[in-house]
């Protein structure tokens, strides 16, 4: 073993062991049953706001929402004077795939190769991670977990954050194809290439992903025909990464794209548009102010953050903030997404400033609840408050984009979360610094 494994080594022991015991700490267990939560304001996202309302849980459903029902037989949860909402969505993530980014142990959000269509972050999504109940008592209960690396980098997973194993805690483990799209342009100040260098590679690299493309459609065309008239055929050899392409292909699963410049974008719009019968959402898109209605008329969703730098030194330092303000306004759906793995707590606060900077509280609030839940097909599981749909929603005893307002409950599918996490336990821990005496 080299000097380098063994000091990496001897950090992911510690680490492991500083885990282990912060888990240790975490004794109690989630409560699972009937609940009513009553005298609350429920914000419904789909059908207006309910005041003084009642929410039925039975197991891992909601199966009532209004202003009165009947509560025999139900733990009540008196929740008067405060907010009831569906569980936020954070659309564009690492949470589960990375514990600490300078450790390469602990990382394992990329693969090696150019196209992985068979890699699914599901497989990979660490359920034990301390970042996950950091996350949902901020009221974070769903997120995207997304692959990176290559230019087809693999499936995106939509993950609940209560569970003991990725089974229990998947949406949907195949949510969509993550791409990465060559840039046209520079890639920044350091970029030394020439136009023609540049023009050069960028095609030789959209070749190289078309040609793939085109090799998967001949795939599920061939496949297809086999399955619905196989008398007399020969069955075709199956190909792993093919075989997962065809519910790309078929528009089954949207592609996330990332793109941030006005060039990018642009280019990346007039590709999509060549590529008959896929779905197609962009990730990042800091510049999208700049070309919203070019991205309104493509009907592509973008998955937006606020808390950034502006992307070009003479802009105004509000851009980032109303970046998803005015993307809305052009018609554009919008869904939040933080980027982040250990800062995914932060989304409410994404979306907190987009909506003080034009995007409206309402709108924000559907950036991180139906919007994502319909762009990943999840509508009928996540995203509002209605009868049939996951008991995934949280108690908050105020506006939760208020930096302020506390958390005060979350349920996941069902379960009544232990509201405890790492930064929890370690503020209770200095908060009281006293020795005991016996």
């Amino acid at each position: 073993m080299t000097m380098k494994k063994q000091i990496n080594f001897i950090i992911v022991c510690f680490l492991l062991a500083g885990f282990q015991t912060a888990e240790a700490q975490i004794t109690d267990k989630p409560e699972f049953g009937k609940f009513a939560i009553t005298g609350a304001t429920l914000h419904t996202v789909t059908n207006g706001i309910i005041n003084n309302g009642v929410i039925l849980i039975d197991g891992k459903e909601i199966t009532y929402v209004g202003d009165n029902a009947n509560t025999s037989g139900y733990t009540e949860i008196d929740a008067s004077g405060k907010h009831v909402y569906p569980g936020f969505i954070d659309s564009w993530t690492r949470l589960g795939l990375v514990e600490v980014s300078s450790v390469p142990v602990t990382n394992d959000a990329s693969e090696l190769g150019r196209f992985n269509p068979h890699v699914r972050a599901f497989t990979a999504f660490n359920p034990h991670s301390a970042a996950i109940p950091v996350t949902r008592v901020s009221g974070v209960t769903t997120v995207i977990s997304a692959p990176s690396s290559g230019s087809i980098s693999g499936k995106a997973g939509l993950m609940n954050l209560w569970g003991y194993s990725p089974d229990s805690m998947a949406v949907a483990g195949n949510a969509a194809l993550v791409l990465n799209l060559p840039s046209p342009g520079k890639r920044g100040w350091w970029d030394q290439r020439s136009e023609k260098e540049i023009k050069k590679q960028y095609e030789e690299s959209l070749k190289r992903i078309n040609d793939y493309l085109d090799k998967a459609r001949f795939y599920n065309e061939m496949m297809t025909a086999y399955e619905e008239n196989p008398r007399g055929k020969e069955q075709p050899d199956m190909d792993i990464e093919l075989e997962a392409m065809r519910e790309v292909v078929n528009g089954d699963i949207p592609v996330i794209i990332s793109v941030s410049r006005e060039k990018d974008i642009l280019a990346a719009i007039e590709w999509t548009e060549k590529q008959e019968g896929m779905r197609f959402v962009f990730e990042g898109v800091q510049e999208g102010w700049r070309v919203a209605e070019e991205l309104a008329e493509s009907g592509i969703p973008c998955l937006v953050s606020t808390l950034y730098n502006t992307t070009r030194g003479y802009d105004n330092y509000q851009r980032p903030y109303q970046n998803p303000g005015l993307l809305h306004e052009a018609g554009v759906k919008v869904a939040i997404g933080t980027g982040d793995t250990e800062n995914v707590r932060n989304a409410p606060f994404h979306a907190g400033y987009a909506a003080t900077y034009g995007l409206g509280t309402e709108a924000a609030v559907k950036a991180l609840t139906i919007n994502p839940a319909e762009i990943f097909g999840a509508a009928d599981e996540l995203g509002s408050l209605e009868e049939g749909k996951q008991a995934t929603l949280f108690i908050s005893d105020g506006d939760p984009f208020e930096p302020m307002s506390q958390i005060e409950q979350v349920f996941i599918e069902g379960n009544k979360i232990p509201m405890d996490s790492r930064h929890i336990q370690l503020y209770q821990e200095f908060l009281d610094r006293d020795a005991v005496n016996d």
